[in-house]
């Protein structure tokens, strides 16, 4: 079905884990550099947020349609095409002079890393076959990813400190141009051949990108509409309607689509998508209330706080090298379950800060559990996720994948973040900001307990051995069923 589908495997890991590098970065940098942003541009306090916001919306909304083009035009093309939307974006940002300039920047990341994250993912599931080596290397993409994520953090408070607020944006330029000196060296097209090409769901990706788009815009708007808002329903409603005529379209009336559903039938890739959701979701919002923790209660400065966080970035390394190893020569079930209860632990012992507390006494001890929990889940989700999907349709289950952690991303710290402040009420002291806090930690550890249930009561103890069919026909099962 597809020509040029490998490459060479040293660079297609290193071209995917440095452009998932970036796009973990920008998710986060920015955060720590809003307070000089909305001096130097002159936001309103209102549209601030909108920083944040947009990239999430265009990314979470995007991604299905981004992972079905990587299978339809070619993983390489599209890989391309995304770095150099994402790399122009980002040089608009740093140059931006007005709030609507940079808004518009981080609207083109968002589009560009639609197109790099599954392009990504779909290359190292195409290059790598089943088993131990694609497990070491989903390993090393997941350890990137997450180091990128936290990284950020550390990288926006010491360019706002030491540099400009306008480098958070610019450093993403020279990593950007990295990753692309890696493509002529050995990165496949990986294309399909011409008789075999799709025409894209063009009703399925208005669809799915509206109902996501919409889904995501709802949830993250709550922070200044509150979740009893008619405006927030109005959307979310409008969100379920298109979501479930996105549905209605796969199923009954696309040809080609977009997210084939029988993908799902399999209990590796729901199973995956669930457990993604959950753990995004606890992850996400613990970034951000130990970011806040520390900020507004123990009175840490933007640099401080950035560093603070290397020993978490050094915790999800180690915990993606050992879960690398684990699952050599075992399923990935093997290392969610102990992964999930682990960063189960570790949250639960977050969710004990106290007003008074320190960095060494309240933060990082359970740091470390944490991060070397949620290490032991990444990269055997990312497995679990492509185990058993045909070549054909990588980039589609890298699409969804994606789309599953951003979506869980969005609404659990959206969730999560009214549920604390409501806790801590109108008098924003330490104290009550301390309590409000530790509820939505502990919130965020039941969410982990969560997905270890789901690992254990889904995922199957066997990996899968062949692709997932994708239709009744027994033939074309066969020869679809063919592992990459």
């Amino acid at each position: 079905m597809y020509r040029n589908s490998h490459g060479r495997p040293g660079v297609v890991l290193a071209a995917a884990a440095v452009a998932q590098f970036v796009v973990a970065l920008d998710m986060s940098v920015v955060n720590v550099a809003l307070p000089a942003i909305r001096t130097a541009l002159g936001f309103a306090p209102l549209d601030l947020s909108w920083v944040v916001h947009v990239y999430a919306l265009t990314f979470g909304g995007l991604l299905l349609l981004g992972g079905r083009a990587c299978d339809l035009y070619g993983r390489r093309r599209m890989f391309v095409l995304g770095l150099s939307v994402f790399g122009l974006c980002s040089l608009a940002g740093g140059l931006a002079q007005a709030p609507w300039q940079l808004i518009a920047a981080r609207a083109g990341q968002g589009l560009g890393a639609a197109a790099v994250a599954p392009a990504a993912l779909a290359m190292l599931t195409t290059t790598f076959t089943e088993g131990p080596r694609r497990v070491r290397a989903l390993g090393v993409w997941s350890a990137v990813n997450a180091a990128g994520g936290a990284l950020g953090v550390l990288a926006g408070g010491l360019l706002t400190e030491y540099a400009s607020w306008r480098w958070v944006m610019l450093i993403n330029l020279p990593i950007v141009a990295a990753a692309l000196a890696f493509i002529p060296a050995g990165v496949s097209a990986g294309a399909p051949e011409p008789a075999r090409r799709e025409r894209l769901d063009a009703l399925g990706a208005v669809l799915a990108t509206g109902g996501v788009g919409l889904l995501v815009l709802g949830v993250v708007r709550t922070d200044a509409l509150g979740w009893g808002s008619p405006t927030t329903w109005a959307t979310l409603a409008a969100a379920a309607v298109l979501l479930g005529s996105f549905v209605f379209t796969e199923a009954r009336v696309a040809a080609a689509p977009l997210l084939r559903l029988g993908l799902l039938h399999s209990r590796w890739v729901a199973g995956a998508n669930v457990l993604v959701f959950l753990a995004a979701a606890g992850q996400f919002a613990a970034f951000y209330f130990v970011s806040l923790y520390m900020q507004q209660v123990l009175g840490m400065g933007a640099a401080a706080t950035g560093t603070a966080f290397l020993p978490f970035s050094l915790g999800l390394v180690a915990g993606t090298v050992v879960a690398t190893r684990v699952t050599a020569s075992r399923t990935p079930r093997t290392a969610l379950v102990p992964g999930a209860l682990l960063a189960a632990a570790g949250l639960a012992w977050f969710a004990l800060i106290s007003a008074d507390g320190s960095f060494v006494a309240d933060v990082l001890g359970p740091s470390l559990v944490t991060s070397f929990g949620t290490g032991l889940v990444l990269a055997p989700v990312a497995a679990a996720a492509t185990t058993g999907v045909a070549p054909g349709e990588a980039g589609m289950a890298g699409g969804l994948m994606n789309s599953s952690r951003q979506l869980g991303g969005c609404i659990g710290l959206a969730v999560l973040a009214t549920i604390a402040a409501r806790h801590s009420g109108a008098t924003a002291t330490p104290a009550a900001l301390n309590d409000g806090y530790a509820l939505g930690l502990a919130i965020a550890a039941a969410l982990y307990v969560l997905a270890a249930v789901v690992a254990i009561g889904v995922l199957p103890r066997r990996r899968a051995a062949t692709a997932v069919p994708r239709s009744t026909d027994p033939a074309e099962n066969q020869l679809e069923g063919t592992p990459s």
